[in-house]
C-alpha cells in the first residue's frame, strides 16, 4: 500500500536558491560579454603593475657610506620575526670600535609571511622590504638569501646605502 506524503517545502526552497544563483551568475557572465572592452586586464610581461609604497617584497639589506653592511648582529629581527625564516650568526667584529657583525645573515624565503616586522624591529635600519614580486625559481634552495645576495643583488644596482645614523 502506497501512503502519498504531502509536499516538501525544503526541495522547494534548495531549487529557487540554486536558481537564484544560477541567476546570478548568468547575469554577471553576459554583462562581461556585453562590455568586454572595460575588462582591466594587464599584459604582464610587457606591462607591469604599479605598486604602492608601502608594498613588502623581497628584503634589503642596507649599506653603510663605507659599503660595509649596516646590521649589528643585535638579533632583533630574528626575535621579531613570526615565521622564523631569519638566521643570523654573530662575531666580533676585528675593529674595537664596532661591536658585533653578522658573519652569516640568512632569509627564507619561503617562509616568509612578508609581515615587516623585522624591518620595524631594526634599530639601525639594516633590514628593508623591497618593490621586487617576481621570485620564480625551480630549486628551494635558491629561494635562501644570503648577506651578499641582499646587499648587492642587481635589481639594487650597487646596494641601497642607508643614511640614517652613519
Amino acid at each position: 500500500m502506497l501512503i502519498k506524503r504531502p509536499p516538501s517545502y525544503h526541495k522547494l526552497f534548495f531549487f529557487r536558491g540554486m536558481l537564484l544563483g544560477m541567476t546570478v551568475t548568468l547575469k554577471h557572465f553576459i554583462l562581461n560579454l556585453l562590455r568586454i572592452r572595460k575588462i582591466p586586464t594587464i599584459q604582464y610581461p610587457e606591462k607591469k603593475r604599479e605598486r604602492s609604497a608601502r608594498f613588502k617584497g623581497k628584503h634589503i639589506l642596507t649599506k653603510k657610506l663605507d659599503g660595509s653592511i649596516r646590521c649589528t648582529s643585535c638579533l632583533l629581527c630574528q626575535t621579531a620575526c613570526p615565521a622564523r625564516c631569519i638566521k643570523i650568526t654573530p662575531s666580533e667584529h676585528p675593529d674595537p670600535k664596532v661591536e658585533k657583525f653578522p658573519i652569516s645573515f640568512q632569509i627564507d624565503l619561503l617562509r616568509c609571511v612578508m609581515c615587516g616586522y623585522c624591518e620595524e624591529a631594526c634599530p639601525v635600519d639594516a633590514i628593508r622590504m623591497g618593490q621586487e614580486y617576481e621570485w620564480a625559481d625551480y630549486s628551494e634552495s635558491s629561494f635562501i638569501m644570503d648577506k651578499e645576495y641582499l646587499s648587492n643583488r642587481p635589481a639594487l644596482q650597487g646596494g641601497v646605502i642607508s643614511k640614517v645614523n652613519s
